[in-house]
């Protein structure tokens, strides 16, 4: 087990050597550059700290939808010396900035959603600093939204932490969080993590939450609602918090998952490795307002996210998450296929673990329904391209991969790779290049050409990728 300081130690040098690698200059921005530089979201987060823990406090009464009041403290650790830094923050109107107890010599807003910060005295590279910002205002709807219920939903992805909170908002910057939500009475506020102590004053109930394991931000959430809230537990005590919203059936279909939770995490556990998290569960919400449906499921860390459904394909994918994207996180935007590739095929191990015969019936059916249709293929895995990094060929062509992945080396080192993967990389970061690379050190094969057809390619895998080893018998004759 590493030390907490050991971890931000190891985060730091991942933050500098992904800024370096992606052409930020670090020693020419005193300020750390505004911007951790990825290359589909370049003008996210800061290079200059590592994030520790971030602190929110809000007060939210639904009956004044436009109008949240926050108090966010963020510590973490300078990079370099820090004359001036930002953090990330849509709208609202700021009304103190304080770093270590001082009021800011100044602070002001730029670009989309940043918050420039000038300190009183310049922080020290290598020392602990607490930025706390005091804002209110209308919450930015790409992250909050308003649902059929009259409740809200802080959640989305890529953003959304930058609607309700101030934060370095990059995936490569994780934090633990604390959260405490006050609401009227009769309204309950659900976060990630552990609930903490709930206390009431004058009409008024706040709601105490605490992650204690590193989380990206876009994976933070709170869910304010009228909430029918069912506890239970996994056999090893883990708690399971299951929160339904007031207009959300809780039908036979629903009970069945919610039960079905503790069969599922133990399930993924024996292929991926050990649960991550000291808490688990849902949050099953009403259709937004925006839209009058529902916003996609979420793997919000601990407790997913859910629109108006509870279904076992739903939860399987999204606790998937739980190791792939949550635990073991992109180092940046190009990296989804860690996550979805991986999620949507454990909706196929899930099949097959009900009695499918995924060769037969997913795999064969899937690349044959799809060979004469080019666009099916077009999207890299690895890198798609901007504004297509959650595009449904992560989805649907990565679980194929996944798949033909694991007959391409058995299934004893498929599913080490997946184990040693969730063991080297828990609570940090890591790139899809780098699972190649150990999926080629746990095989002993040479890889290239399997992602190269894959992850990298736009056309349908040559037939020697395509139906590798016992898939074999399966491709039509003629076939590529």
């Amino acid at each position: 087990m590493r030390t907490p300081l050991s971890r931000h130690r190891r985060k730091a040098v991942t933050l500098v050597a992904a800024a370096t690698a992606l052409g930020v200059a670090l020693t020419a921005a005193p300020a750390g550059a505004a911007g951790i530089g990825d290359p589909y979201f370049p003008e996210d987060g800061n290079t200059g700290y590592d994030v520790a823990n971030y602190d929110v406090r809000i007060a939210y009464d639904p009956a004044h939808p436009d109008q949240l009041n926050g108090d966010t403290t963020v510590t973490a650790r300078a990079l370099q010396s820090l004359d001036r830094f930002s953090l990330d923050l849509k709208g609202f109107q700021v009304t103190s900035v304080t770093v270590n107890g001082t009021p800011a010599k100044a602070f002001s807003r730029s670009g989309t959603h940043k918050l420039d910060i000038v300190p009183a005295r310049r922080v020290a590279g290598g020392a602990t600093f607490a930025v706390r910002v005091v804002y209110a205002g209308k919450p930015d709807p790409e992250g909050w939204h308003q649902l059929v219920s009259g409740g809200v939903n802080a959640m989305g992805e890529p953003h959304s932490a930058t609607s309700w909170f101030p934060s370095n908002d990059h995936p490569s910057d994780k934090a633990t969080f604390s959260l405490a939500a006050t609401v009227p009475d009769g309204w309950t506020a659900i976060g990630n993590g552990r609930p903490g102590q709930t206390t009431s004053k004058d009409g008024s109930t706040t709601f105490r939450w605490r992650e204690d394991k590193p989380m990206a931000t876009y994976l933070s959430t709170v869910a304010i609602d009228k909430f029918t809230v069912h506890r239970s537990a996994l056999p090893d005590g883990t708690p399971v918090i299951t929160a339904y919203g007031p207009d959300v059936p809780i039908d036979d279909m629903a009970k069945a998952t919610e039960a079905q939770q503790p069969e599922i995490i133990a399930f993924l556990a024996s292929k991926f490795g050990p649960y991550p998290f000291s808490s688990a569960g849902a949050i099953v919400r009403s259709w937004t307002k925006e839209t009058g449906t529902g916003a996609p499921d979420l793997e919000t860390q601990s407790r997913p996210t859910y629109t108006n459904y509870f279904w076992d394909s739903a939860a399987v994918h999204e606790i998937t998450h739980q190791w792939f994207g949550d635990s073991v996180s992109f180092t940046d935007w190009r990296d989804g296929c860690i996550a979805e590739c991986v999620a949507q095929y454990a909706n196929q191990l899930w099949d097959e673990h009900q009695g499918s015969n995924l060769d037969t019936g997913f795999y064969a059916p899937g690349v044959e329904e799809n060979r004469n249709k080019p666009e099916y293929w077009s999207t890299k895995l690895y890198d798609p391209g901007q504004g297509k990094e959650l595009a449904s060929a992560l989805y649907f062509k990565g679980s194929l991969m996944m798949h033909a992945l694991r007959r391409t080396v058995g299934d004893d080192t498929f599913f080490a790779t997946l184990k040693r993967w969730t063991a080297d990389h828990a609570y940090g970061n890591a790139s899809f290049p780098q699972f190649e690379a150990l999926a080629a050190k746990v095989s002993g094969k040479d890889l290239k050409g399997f992602f190269d057809a894959w992850a990298h390619g736009t056309t349908i895998p040559a037939k020697e990728y395509l139906y590798p080893g016992p898939l074999a018998p399966l491709a039509p004759a003629g076939s590529r």
